[in-house]
């Protein structure tokens, strides 16, 4: 688990057949072999680390279903160690599953993404709500819906969130891991299974 406050700017060293090499120093610090970090918020476990670098293996299933199959030697990578229960819940809660790849139309600060039909995810998108780009616990508004049953909606970068994040270099065309708060995922099950106001009793 995550809170999507993103602790480095790291970058891809390289990779080959369905092993990623990363660049990093502050996620190291207390890390070891089985632990979890997030890239670009995907949820990744260190299976191989040495000074200054880590590894995880990247199945080509996660390669295609994340934004992950798209970087290339040196892209600088959002990294975020996997949160402990002392720590403040300073974003909101990420679980490191990608639902979605959505693309940016417009640059921060005022940043703007689509978030296409495919997956249904337009439901969990709500005025002023939680929602993760590349692993970067953000706040949704101005959410326009197009004929297809997707979406744009717009994100406000702080420039501390600029220049310490992939958000400050994302363009117009770029693709993101896009994550939906996971309450709401919950809520739609509930409701979707017992309806408001039933009793199972």
């Amino acid at each position: 688990m995550f809170t999507g406050i993103v602790e480095e700017l790291g970058s891809l060293a390289g990779s080959g057949s369905e092993r990623y090499r990363f660049n990093a120093a502050v996620v190291l610090a207390d890390s070891a072999i089985d632990d979890s970090i997030a890239v670009n918020g995907c949820c990744l476990t260190v299976v191989a680390m040495g000074d200054g670098w880590w590894e995880a293996d990247v199945t080509a299933e996660t390669a295609s279903r994340t934004a992950l199959g798209s970087l290339a030697a040196g892209d600088p990578v959002n990294l975020e160690r996997a949160m402990r229960y002392a720590d403040r819940l300073g974003g909101h809660i990420v679980q490191g599953h990608v639902d979605g790849v959505a693309t940016i139309t417009r640059p921060g600060p005022d940043l703007r993404v689509a978030v296409g039909s495919d997956g249904g995810l337009r439901r969990y998108l709500v005025e002023k709500g939680s929602i993760t780009l590349d692993g970067v616990s953000l706040t949704c508004f101005d959410i326009d819906d197009d004929d297809t049953g997707g979406c744009e909606f717009s994100v406000a970068l702080i420039p501390h969130t600029m220049a310490m994040t992939t958000m400050g270099t994302a363009q117009p065309g770029d693709p993101v891991n896009l994550e939906v708060d996971v309450l709401a995922r919950y809520v739609e099950r509930l409701l979707g299974q017992n309806g408001p106001g039933t009793n199972d009793d």
